[in-house]
């Protein structure tokens, strides 16, 4: 075989590293679309029961569509009711209609197919805010867009979903990709999810969720809790650390908070993704303009390899308890 002259190796580097960071760039400014879109003033903080909500809700129905998601039933939606306390955002009613939003990809594997990988994002805040609300100012009435918390999540979950669509073989597993409403309420989507699944609870191995990845640090820190949760689950995080722009803050338990914990709770192994917290949490000032898109980029692309390894595991997916 001949060796390539030296020139044509620079070539050939320069070549795949412009195709690696149009890849990124591609993906960072879908992030920020996403983003721009969910969080903007006419949704309105996108509270449970609202248009703004509903309108999120149908975004997010549109791009699982446009990545041919299949449905379960004839619908994307899972609709369920949310209490809410009248006076609340403007509510008229104490008792309001919203919905969870999924689908899947089908495994590629004859018999890994039957088994079912999620991952999640909520896309519900908290609207006007104002009393009785969880925002952190609640003598300010003022759209809470919550930019962070968590259009970035959905973001991320649109960003991956696209990425899967992509692959020419699918993961073995077969991958449910789920948007919640109702998490700031109590994780109210994602405890109607697991009690209503649209598959049997025991095929159900792992769930992945992203509840704030949109201001990753000037260290680069993707935090997560869980990973000990299924086997060798530690040791792939940190792997996949490696050569990805990222340092990840891997914790075996430290569950966490949000919509994963639900799975968690229910004997599903379970992890927890996020880029840390910060002082416009629950305010109206968790904006686009505060939003670390390339970042965004760098965390969705790690999620989605781990989705991706997670989906094809070898080793058999068992629930590990964590103190």
């Amino acid at each position: 075989m001949k060796f390539l002259k030296k020139s044509s190796i620079v070539v050939c580097l320069f070549f795949l590293s412009t195709v690696l960071n149009a890849q990124k760039n591609t993906m960072a400014r879908n992030f920020y679309k996403h983003d721009k879109y969910l969080s903007s003033d006419k949704l309105e903080g996108r509270f449970v029961g609202t248009k703004g909500n509903n309108k999120a809700a149908a975004y997010i129905k549109k791009h699982f569509k446009k990545y041919r998601l299949q449905q379960f039933g004839d619908s994307y939606y899972q609709p369920f009711k949310v209490f809410v306390k009248e006076g609340i955002n403007k509510m008229k009613s104490d008792s309001v209609a919203t919905q969870n939003v999924f689908g899947f990809i089908e495994g590629s594997d004859e018999k890994l197919k039957n088994e079912f990988i999620v991952i999640g994002a909520h896309y519900d805040h908290w609207g006007w805010g104002g009393i009785g609300s969880g925002s952190k100012k609640k003598d300010t009435v003022a759209i809470h867009n919550g930019a962070d918390d968590n259009a970035s999540g959905v973001s991320a979950l649109l960003c991956i979903v696209e990425e899967v669509s992509k692959l020419k073989v699918k993961p073995k597993r077969s991958i449910i990709f789920v948007s919640f409403s109702g998490e700031e309420e109590g994780l109210l989507g994602s405890k109607y999810f697991v009690n209503h699944l649209p598959v049997k609870k025991e095929a159900v191995k792992v769930m992945l969720n992203m509840d704030m990845v949109g201001r990753l640090n000037a260290e680069k820190q993707i935090y997560m809790g869980g990973a000990g949760t299924f086997p060798n689950g530690v040791e792939l995080m940190k792997n996949l650390g490696q050569n990805s722009g990222l340092n990840p803050v891997v914790f075996a338990g430290d569950v966490g908070g949000s919509d994963h914990v639900t799975f968690y709770k229910a004997g599903i192994s379970a992890i927890g993704f996020h880029t840390g917290g910060h002082p416009q949490y629950h305010t109206p000032e968790d904006d686009i303009d505060l939003i670390n898109f390339e970042g965004g980029a760098l965390v969705s692309k790690y999620i989605y390899n781990a989705l991706v390894s997670i989906a094809n595991y070898n080793e058999e997916l068992v629930f590990i308890k964590q103190d």
